[in-house]
């Protein structure tokens, strides 16, 4: 449950990011006034999502490890 949760916060956060600076219409509508300030946000987006892949494989990792040892002979 919580790498579900994990997962779907994610990729809120990332679809939040990408509509804010590639939305809005046709390529950056109303938003060429202000060009210079604008950032990349993929970069960012990248780092924060292989984050949460090795934090979900951990995850995976200790949830294995714990159903191997409590497994009755």
């Amino acid at each position: 449950m919580v790498i579900v949760t994990l997962v779907i916060a994610v990729v809120t956060f990332n679809w939040i990011n990408v509509s804010e600076a590639y939305g809005g219409g046709p390529p950056y509508y109303s938003r060429t006034t202000n060009m210079d300030k604008w950032t990349d946000p993929l970069p960012v987006l990248g780092a924060v999502d292989a984050l949460t892949v090795l934090v979900v494989l951990a995850l995976v990792y200790v949830i294995r490890r714990r159903k191997r040892t409590h497994t009755p002979n």
